[in-house]
């Protein structure tokens, strides 16, 4: 059976600096969880063909200095000039992971005593800047590779929605071919996470879940999931504000479904330690962008009441749109705070949704007001915001299953 241990020394021989600041965030995620070394000939030497030893300690030694390269870089402020570089590291080490994995699943196949066999450490960020856990279960590396794949991918979302300037003379932008790759690599860091919740999780014995960190839990494999899906409908929303052809009906769905998802990544996300930043900063993320998405979603439910013929559908309406305002306010408090919050961190230049709310919400909420006290004689709208629209949720993690076993596991099936 295997044993999970945390230390608090890092195993580059001192406690790691947190941060003082992380750059513009645009999706937020926890840091990286990276590997530590292990010298898995001394583990399996002996026991397993001498070439899956050799494949298996290469490609882990590839994702462990390319992973400790893009944690740091990812702690550090990136100039804009330097995203396209970043973009093709991250693209590099989702590929080392992606070869990872056939090699390792060898070690928990059906009848493999390989599983116990190996300890594998990876540092922790959310729990404590300096905090590894080790555990001598193959699946908890499996575990730890697919959360980094997820990660991996939300860091290629956050440089993909970084302005930039395209040398037509007009101001540094996030396109609108930049919004629509990131809601395909939102649904792939999803994907990921799902398969992790859905193969992987219980795989692992439940005194062993226990000692996972806390970036490991199921509450919050399946918030980060969740995030994912719900930041891919937010661009899904600025393009369709972007798009003459789409209707309020379209545009109101789609905010009532980033309601949602936000409202399950707040029920999903597990107590993160308050003390630590990483976990204050995550809770403050979360809350900033539920109360974006109920902004945007009570400014159409406003302007489509607006549209019916009867005081009480205007009551409605106003009361919406006051509701859209208030939401939109409170946005703003808390991504000041979650933007101050250690490791502080920097907003880009507003686009798509966010954009579209802090110039149209204030001067259509007034307006309204205004044109309805006119109408019907009221010094003061006053009234209970009326319920959202429930809708299904549309948009799914990418499907995703583990990879079929690396070939050299078949040579030494034979030997076997």
């Amino acid at each position: 059976m295997g044993c999970g241990a945390s230390s608090q020394k890092d195993a580059v021989g001192g406690p790691r600096r947190r941060p003082g600041s992380v750059g513009d965030v645009v999706v937020f995620l926890p840091g990286l969880r990276v590997p530590r070394s292990v010298d898995l000939a001394q583990a399996l030497g002996g026991r397993l063909d001498r070439s899956i030893v050799e494949r298996l300690s290469v490609l882990r030694a590839r994702v462990v200095e390319m992973a400790m390269q893009e944690s740091a870089a990812a702690l550090k402020p990136r100039r804009k000039m330097a995203a396209a570089r970043h973009g093709s590291s991250t693209a590099s080490l989702l590929q080392a992971l992606e070869d990872y994995l056939p090699i390792l699943l060898g070690l928990v196949k059906e009848g493999s005593t390989l599983r116990h066999t190996v300890q594998f450490t990876w540092t922790n960020q959310e729990d404590n800047a300096a905090e590894e856990t080790t555990m001598a279960d193959a699946w908890y590396e499996v575990l730890s590779v697919l959360h980094l794949m997820a990660m991996v991918c939300l860091l290629q979302a956050n440089t993909l929605l970084l302005p930039r300037s395209y040398g037509d003379g007009y101001a540094p932008r996030v396109s609108g071919e930049s919004r629509r790759a990131t809601v395909d690599v939102f649904l792939k860091a999803a994907g990921y996470l799902a398969c992790a919740i859905r193969h992987v999780i219980p795989q692992i014995p439940p005194e062993l879940r226990r000692q996972l960190p806390v970036d490991l839990v199921e509450g919050n494999l399946k918030a980060l999931s969740l995030q994912a899906l719900g930041q891919g409908v937010d661009m899904q929303l600025g393009l369709a504000i972007d798009s003459p052809k789409a209707t309020l009906a379209v545009k109101r769905r789609l905010a009532c479904e980033m309601v949602k998802y936000w409202q399950q990544v707040q029920e999903s996300i597990p107590d993160l330690p308050g003390s630590d930043g990483w976990g204050k900063k995550h809770r403050l993320f979360v809350k900033w962008k539920y109360a974006e998405a109920k902004a945007a979603a009570y400014y159409f439910h406003g302007l489509i009441l607006d549209e019916g013929n009867t005081e009480k559908s205007h009551g409605m309406a106003i009361a919406a749109l006051q509701a859209s305002e208030e939401f939109l306010k409170e946005s703003k408090r808390v991504s000041e705070a979650f933007h101050a919050t250690p490791p502080t961190s920097r907003s880009p230049t507003p686009f798509g949704t966010a954009k579209y709310m802090f110039d149209k919400i204030p001067k259509d909420a007034s307006s309204k007001v205004r044109i309805n006290q006119d109408l019907y004689a009221q010094e003061k709208v006053i009234g209970t915001p009326p319920p959202l629209p429930d809708f299904a949720l549309a948009l799914m993690p990418e499907d995703y299953d583990l990879p079929p076993l690396d070939p050299l596991w078949n040579k030494e099936d034979r030997r076997q």
